[in-house]
């Protein structure tokens, strides 16, 4: 499969990039910083400000992952390159995107998300609630997106493989505890681009 894969040096993408390449796949990892990447991988620069430029890079390519993260002091960032993601899919044919996504918006109790439950920590509050808004950018497309939402603690960790797959509610252990590894998300989230199975929806991890 040919993967564009953009924020392919951060925490998530870098994850990311490494199980794509692992199964096989031609990767086109896209970073603000290039040199940062692995020399084994075809790297194009780019810092999503630009429609154009976006459509430019994924066109011809079988599917879009977004792992961008927007700047701590600036986290609506992330609505302005959601909506020029959105418009470059839509330029070049509805090329599948896949999103990198976050976990304010998953149920803690029926009809009340964590972002709303007000149990996130304040320091969080800013980040979440702009992943919650650029969910609603997706959900009113007419892409071919699908949002990818970690558990609540999404750390680096180990690769093991097991882990339990949800819809729109956060997924937590017998102790109340929500957590997925980068390593475990990563393989769920390829596993999804190889067996599609929540085209046009948002679903979850967590062990």
């Amino acid at each position: 499969m040919n993967v564009v894969l953009y924020g392919a040096t951060g925490k998530a993408g870098s994850r990311i990039l490494k199980e794509l390449v692992s199964r096989g796949h031609q990767v086109t990892a896209v970073a603000r910083d290039i040199a940062k990447l692995p020399s084994t991988v075809t790297g194009k620069q780019d810092d999503l400000s630009n429609v154009d430029t976006i459509a430019s890079i994924i066109q011809g390519a079988d599917a879009v992952v977004s792992a961008y993260g927007p700047p701590q002091d600036n986290t609506e960032a992330l609505l302005g390159v959601t909506e020029r993601q959105i418009a470059a899919v839509k330029k070049t044919g509805n090329i599948r995107l896949i999103v990198v996504g976050g976990a304010g918006s998953l149920e803690v109790a029926p009809g009340v998300t964590l972002f709303a439950s007000g149990h996130l920590p304040a320091q969080w509050i800013p980040i979440a609630a702009s992943h919650v808004n650029a969910l609603k950018l997706l959900q009113a497309s007419d892409i071919n997106w699908t949002y990818f939402s970690p558990a609540a603690y999404f750390e680096p960790g180990e690769r093991t493989g097991k882990f339990r797959l949800g819809t729109n509610q956060l997924i937590a252990d017998s102790k109340g505890d929500s957590r997925i590894s980068l390593e475990d998300y990563a393989i769920a989230l390829v596993d999804e681009l190889e067996g599609p199975a929540h085209e046009r929806a948002q679903f979850t991890i967590g062990y």
